[in-house]
């Protein structure tokens, strides 16, 4: 292997020569105490990023094994680890000088989830621990710095490197913190099932956020406070004895004025599919890690999806058990979304009225009378959201503000006042009781899983396959994009980019015709949990810049593909 001081002749070698030059650096190093890998040099210094790599070895980095014994544990150390190289490498970016990108050095943004990364991965069997990381590599013009690139290579990144992944150096108590914390949250993930429950939130949490482009929590914000009637407590392994409300299985009605928080309540059980960090205030806010967001997203494209048990009969004959459109109506995508979830292995519907088409929640009673059902081919939710529960397990949790249709329906009714959840639901039934309804639960029969794709006719004849990712709404396969701004559980453009690559593997290496999307899916996730998210890049330097999506985004990712190829 080449050493740093081969590294650094070479950088003499070739100073102010054309940028191109740069790339004589692809190589690893040997630096003391790691190896520093050039894995891509960028074309020019406007260009993306160069990407490169640092590997410590087990007995030089030095982190406890019990750190690492676990995939959530492994999860929340390489996430501290990560956010702890950030602060170190934002001190030295751009103080290496020149143009276009010359001397930016920076990792990975992580938000408030603490979400699985190729940025930093610590290897389960040895300890060895990597890194992997962008550098704007110096010019001036289109020509080579090589001093400027110098101090970054042998002055700033050792140094980064003792401050943020050396354990003897870091602050042990706030990793020891992170560790504890990783612990108890999976302990309540894991206590939910058993406790018959599908969310916890756990009183004092600050569910508001900062503000509307902002995750970070709203300091003045009021303490949740768990109504008695759903309070329950977990002797957490570090935290010790917490108390809060759990949300039980079944059908969950949460109602109130408008700006009392019925939609913030709501947000935090969405996120609540994830960890979070510390004084997140919504790190005790756990929910079923199946649960997805539904809601009407008019415009999508719907491809060969069973939609009948909520829409049929059509006037102009359409097929609804094999159902496609380009434009897909408010009411006809909501429906397409519940089934696509079901087909994911969501165990928890989150839905909110006020993102919802209003006739495929529900339709009055005079409504009915007017315009008879049997002229309605839509089954509103209300009638098929018992049959979810008690056929196929699914549970809801339901924000409404306008319509008590559901309260003749819902297990538990809650209602939000003041930003504080009380239980109404004795109440809320007698109330319903003056006001009866002619809602009816029909019988229905679960929707066909049987799509078989083949990959994209289109794509085998591209010569050059080109993804680009628009933040965490919508990513491009070639020419084609596929919006995911709907898709309300991202958390991170890291996921989106991973999506692009799944949706790419999946095209490339598993549709061809033989699998149901579930058993693509299945295989898919085996590839990345046998060899690494980066496996499925088909690319020797994509190793940063993705996060791990979750088989729900996966299934919505395919299913918004405008140019799926079905097996006829």
């Amino acid at each position: 292997m080449k050493t740093s001081s081969n590294l650094k002749s070479f950088l003499l070698s070739i100073d102010h020569k054309g940028y191109p030059a740069y790339k004589s650096l692809k190589g690893s190093y040997q630096f003391p105490g790691y190896i520093f890998t050039i894995d891509h040099v960028q074309g020019d210094p406007f260009a993306s990023p160069s990407r490169v790599s640092i590997d410590i070895p087990a007995h030089i980095c030095r982190f406890p094994a019990k750190y690492y014994d676990t995939l959530y544990k492994k999860t929340a150390l390489c996430d501290h680890l990560t956010r702890l190289l950030k602060k170190a490498l934002d001190r030295y970016s751009f103080k290496a000088k020149g143009s276009g990108k010359s001397g930016l050095i920076t990792i990975s943004s992580c938000g408030q989830e603490i979400l699985e990364r190729t940025a930093c991965c610590i290897h389960s069997q040895k300890g060895d621990l990597s890194v992997h990381f962008e550098i704007g590599f110096p010019a001036n013009g289109r020509k080579i710095n090589a001093k400027e690139l110098s101090k970054i290579f042998f002055d700033f990144l050792p140094a980064c490197v003792e401050q943020s992944l050396i354990y003897k150096n870091i602050d042990q108590k706030a990793l020891k913190n992170a560790i504890d914390l990783s612990e108890d949250q999976h302990f309540i993930r894991t206590m939910l099932p058993k406790s018959g429950l599908i969310a916890f939130v756990a009183d004092g949490s600050v569910l508001p956020r900062k503000s509307g482009i902002s995750q970070l929590p709203l300091r003045s914000a009021v303490p949740f406070r768990s109504p008695e009637n759903y309070r329950v407590s977990f002797d957490l392994p570090h935290h010790g004895t917490i108390s809060g409300m759990g949300i039980p299985k079944g059908i969950t009605l949460i109602v109130g004025g408008g700006y009392h928080g019925k939609s913030t309540l709501l947000k935090a059980l969405e996120a609540g599919i994830y960890d979070h960090i510390a004084n997140d205030g919504r790190e005790y806010v756990i929910t079923d890690p199946t649960a997805m967001k539904i809601r009407a997203e008019d415009g999508r494209s719907i491809q060969h999806t069973d939609i009948s048990m909520f829409i049929n009969h059509l006037p102009n004959g359409k097929n609804t058990v094999s159902f496609s459109t380009e434009d897909a109506s408010g009411s006809t995508s909501q429906a397409a979304n519940v089934v696509e979830a079901m087909e994911a292995g969501t165990e928890v519907l989150l839905i909110d009225e006020d993102t919802s088409a209003t006739n495929f929640m529900v339709r009055d009673e005079l409504m009915q009378r007017v315009v008879h059902p049997d002229s309605e081919p839509i089954t509103p939710f209300i009638d098929r959201v018992r049959g979810l529960y008690e056929n196929q397990g699914i549970s809801s949790i339901i924000v409404a503000g306008s319509s008590g249709a559901y309260f003749h329906i819902a297990d538990h009714i809650l209602q939000m006042d003041q930003y504080v959840p009380k239980d109404i639901t004795d109440f809320a039934k007698e109330q319903a009781a003056d006001f009866p309804t002619n809602f009816a639960a029909s019988a229905y029969s679960e929707p066909a899983f049987d799509r078989k794709f083949l990959c994209t006719a289109s794509l085998k004849k591209e010569r050059r396959l080109k993804l680009k990712t628009m933040g965490k709404d919508s990513f491009s396969l070639n020419r084609d994009v596929i919006e995911l701004r709907y898709i309300e559980q991202i958390a991170d453009s890291e996921q989106t980019t991973a999506l692009s690559y799944c949706l790419l593997y999946l095209e490339m290496h598993i549709f061809n015709g033989k699998h149901t999307l579930r058993q693509a899916v299945d295989e898919l996730f085996t590839v990345i949990e046998k060899d690494g998210l980066a496996a499925i890049t088909d690319s020797s330097y994509v190793k940063s810049g993705l996060a791990m999506p979750r088989r729900q985004e996966v299934f919505a990712c395919v299913n918004r593909y405008r140019n799926l190829n079905i097996e006829k």
